[in-house]
């Protein structure tokens, strides 16, 4: 990416749009909220936009027989977030929004971004990579406990579990593995967890979250009415300032652009751990997104105006 993003003043200049949802992974039903949600604010704005199930080979004969000049991306997880479609639309010239293929690839895979940010030496916490046969006591060993299990390539929390005792872990990376057969092993961090949303190369401002849960886990994100957002954080502007530099940072050396998503614990002595990088995040009203953009006094009208000028990037 050149990192340039072109700023449209004419709805006319982003042509016939596809709004791309749904799709086969496991947030299918996320994925269909968001991409209607998308459709609808680009609509109001008088951008001529059309919502497509996307759902494999077909969907992209029905971009290209369609006469589409650019693509919405809201397809969460698998297929859809993981640079497969994005190398598809590049194959067939079709523009769209958000990371590239590299930094898609990068972004949904757990255990790749980590060990790219171990490299560089930004702050995650410790990790091993396990399987089914693995030495759980020696990794019980290595890590401590709590500890976190989580499939490498699955989103909204899907297939992960907090470990407390030792017995637990077994279960727990056969869970994983269920969802897919790589799988790491994480270092639990006590502490607040941040998510800080990043626009067109700039940090928003940083969210809380705070659940009843043992972690922000699907139930808490998608069901649950106990689950707080705090906007303001309640981070010194110093503090929070450190933190929006880490996300962007973070962002950046794992290929991704044009928006997204990173999420941060704290631990007790604020130190900020990276967890993961979101490069097609949640785009519903009540998403978290758009709800970094409402506090930096951006409508969610103007944010998905401001997702779709990123379809306009250069991309390597």
């Amino acid at each position: 990416m050149n990192g340039q993003v072109k700023k449209v003043t004419d709805v006319k200049q982003f042509g016939k749009v596809a709004v791309l949802m749904g799709g086969t992974a496991a947030e299918r039903e996320v994925s269909l909220k968001s991409g209607a949600a998308v459709l609808a604010a680009l609509q109001s704005q008088g951008i001529d936009a059309h919502g497509i199930d996307f759902v494999g080979g077909d969907s992209l004969m029905q971009l290209l027989q369609g006469n589409f000049d650019r693509v919405f991306i809201a397809l969460h997880g698998r297929g859809g977030e993981d640079g497969q479609l994005q190398g598809a639309l590049q194959t067939i010239g079709m523009p769209y929004t958000g990371s590239g293929v590299l930094g898609s690839a990068l972004g949904m895979d757990k255990l790749r971004s980590k060990q790219l940010w171990h490299g560089a030496g930004l702050p995650t916490p410790t990790f091993l990579r396990v399987t089914e046969e693995s030495d759980f006591d020696a990794v019980v060993r290595e890590l401590g406990l709590p500890l976190m299990v989580k499939p490498a390539r699955e989103g909204s929390s899907i297939g992960m579990s907090k470990v407390t005792d030792p017995a637990q872990l077994a279960h727990a990376v056969r869970q994983a593995t269920s969802r897919d057969d790589v799988v790491l092993v994480e270092r639990w961090i006590t502490g607040r967890e941040y998510t800080v949303a990043v626009l067109s190369g700039s940090a928003l401002p940083a969210i809380r979250l705070e659940t009843p849960h043992d972690f922000y886990d699907y139930e808490a994100k998608y069901k649950a009415d106990t689950t707080r957002y705090h906007c303001p954080c309640g981070l010194s502007a110093e503090s929070e300032s450190r933190l929006q530099q880490l996300a962007v940072q973070a962002f950046t050396l794992a290929g991704a652009s044009g928006w997204g998503r990173v999420d941060v614990m704290e631990d007790q002595h604020g130190n900020f751990w990276l967890l993961e990088v979101n490069t097609v995040p949640g785009m519903t009203d009540h998403s978290l997104v758009p709800m970094a953009a409402k506090a930096a006094g951006l409508s969610f009208e103007a944010l998905v105006w401001q997702i779709l000028e990123t379809s306009f990037e250069d991309r390597l």
